[in-house]
């Protein structure tokens, strides 16, 4: 590879390539360069130590697992209906990774654990995206909450059963798109609750 051509895009895309090959643990910058045909201070310029280059290929993966939930938060739907297509967005989103790369899955679940910050980032947006559909349904009436953004996160973390990588074994079991419709249904009722 010419080293004019050589963006952080293509380096993320190979690590990417690299992880699936050789798993987390074995991976390595050398084996990214060499993929790449250039030498590993090449990816370091890029990229200036192991840890950020992993950290910048957890970003991208979450950010295209969890592609349009923004957009979502933002639709102009009422509340409780937006709430629950955003939740299906997360968990479909969740499940189609989960499902369809399952060895590329649990790679990127062991950079998860790796990169608190990065994930504590990106849940924190998430949650955001939570508050501004709660505090709608609050503006609108759909919802009586004293306090959208803690009523946010405990719907996030309700819901844990469908996006926390911990549970992606039960993600294809027969009855867990009735059990996810049940849990959004009792979240939507509580939050609608006037008690």
């Amino acid at each position: 590879m010419a080293e004019g051509a050589l963006t952080a895009e293509v380096i993320l895309s190979t690590t990417e390539d690299v992880l699936r090959r050789f798993g987390p643990a074995k991976a390595t910058v050398v084996d990214v360069a060499r993929a790449l045909g250039v030498s590993h201070g090449s990816v370091y310029r890029h990229f200036p130590t192991k840890t950020a280059l992993r950290e910048a290929v957890t970003q991208r993966w979450l950010d295209r697992a969890h592609a349009g939930l923004s957009e979502l938060a933002a639709a102009d739907t009422p509340a409780p209906r937006r709430l629950r297509d955003w939740l299906s967005a997360l968990f479909e989103a969740k499940r189609r990774k989960a499902l369809g790369d399952p060895e590329l899955f649990a790679t990127f679940s062991v950079l998860v654990d790796e990169n608190s910050a990065v994930v504590a980032a990106h849940i924190a947006a998430m949650v955001e995206d939570l508050t501004r559909i709660v505090a709608d349904g609050v503006a609108s009436g759909d919802f009586t909450t004293p306090d959208p953004a803690v009523s946010a996160k405990a719907v996030f973390d309700a819901t844990a059963r469908f996006h926390d990588p911990a549970h992606a074994a039960d993600w294809s079991a027969p009855d867990v798109d009735a059990a996810f419709d049940a849990v959004v249904s009792l979240l939507v009722a509580g939050l609608r609750s006037r008690d």
